[in-house]
């Protein structure tokens, strides 16, 4: 059994009262000083994780939404892939539409796709349906978007709420859908996929604004172009 003596003279380092662990305490220092630098390496790659994870997504949502947004009115090929999660038909449609500058068409996005709104007088002359030189000028503006779009176009005609009674149009729902015709008819002479066009009248039954005043009722003639893509 060795006596206190012998146990002391041991251990490493100088020896007297209290001495003897000084490079214990040397050695933790030490050791406190590796795991906070061990500690801030991790935190410093986790950082660089996080960021490169937050360009990843941000390169998939432009995968998901190209030009994000994007050429002024070329369609390159169609719309996008839908991205992750619930989302409208008509995902990544809009920015193909940025930049279309035609006085007169304006272009919306709503639930069932991209509407380019129209209006009449740009069209048509009052009470009739044959498209006039303007109309078809502003018409063949649209041609290369609608061409080389692979989705539906559904052309929708609209009037206000003043009645009509002619033997060509006996109400609303003939000028509406006579309207909605002539558009159609003209885009698919301009090369626009008959398969994927379609002609409907609404009268007045989707006013935009209130049929009580002049601008109110200029607002609600109009023919609408509503583009969607089935999924």
């Amino acid at each position: 059994m060795l006596d206190r003596h012998t146990r002391e003279s041991l251990l490493p380092g100088p020896q007297g009262d209290g001495d003897g662990e000084g490079w214990l305490m040397s050695y933790l220092d030490v050791l406190t000083l590796l795991i906070t630098l061990f500690v801030l390496l991790l935190s410093l790659a986790g950082n660089g994780l996080a960021v490169t994870g937050s360009e990843h997504g941000g390169e998939a949502t432009r995968q998901v939404s190209p030009g994000a947004q994007s050429a002024a009115i070329a369609v390159a090929g169609g719309l996008g892939p839908a991205a992750a999660g619930v989302q409208p038909r008509h995902d990544g449609l809009q920015p193909r539409f940025r930049g279309l500058e035609i006085e007169g068409v304006s272009v919306a996005e709503g639930n069932q796709g991209i509407t380019l709104r129209i209006d009449d007088n740009l069209l048509f002359s009052s009470g009739r349906a044959e498209l006039t030189a303007g109309g078809r000028e502003v018409l063949r503006g649209l041609v290369a978007t609608l061409v080389e779009f692979d989705g539906q176009v559904s052309v929708e005609g609209h009037t206000d709420a003043v009645p009509i009674a002619t033997a060509r149009f006996p109400s609303n729902w003939e000028l509406s859908t006579g309207r909605a015709i002539a558009v159609l008819r003209y885009l698919a002479e301009q090369g626009v996929a008959k398969d994927r066009l379609r002609a409907i009248g609404y009268a007045d039954t989707r006013p935009l604004e209130s049929n009580e005043h002049a601008e109110g009722r200029a607002a609600n003639r109009r023919v609408e172009l509503l583009l969607t893509r089935e999924t």
